[in-house]
């Protein structure tokens, strides 16, 4: 059985998919792009306050879901180019405390919106 989580602190689906969706104590996440929920707008003028709006995002989710960021087990960062790659990973890393989830970090051709950074999530809570 699934639960789809949707909140209005996170961006409205931009396409035929849900924000999140919980099944057997895993949570799937969308990747999250810096729009911000509470004006529909990209909050994206430099790549520090994209990332974090990105962050914030997947927090507003875990949040619906009842989930925090230490369950998260496996992330996915699509970034614009790698050389973005130190930046975002330190602000990244800032969200976690301890036992890091696994991950892979890739960049793409294009990302939606033109955005730099796109993260998608999956958590585990038994």
């Amino acid at each position: 059985m699934k639960k789809i989580i949707y909140t209005t602190n996170a961006p409205e689906p931009i396409g035929p998919y849900s924000q999140a969706i919980v099944a057997n104590g895993f949570l799937f996440a969308s990747g999250q792009i810096a729009i911000n929920p509470e004006n529909n707008e990209l909050n994206n003028a430099t790549l520090e306050e994209e990332t974090h709006q990105v962050m914030r995002n997947i927090k507003a989710l875990l949040i619906e879901a009842e989930y925090e960021f230490e369950h998260i087990i496996k992330t996915t960062i699509f970034l614009s180019d790698m050389s973005l790659f130190a930046q975002v990973n330190e602000i990244y890393g800032a969200y976690f405390k301890s036992d890091f989830p696994a991950r892979e970090t890739v960049a793409v051709k294009g990302l939606p919106k033109g955005v730099n950074v796109e993260i998608s999530i999956t958590a585990y809570r038994a």
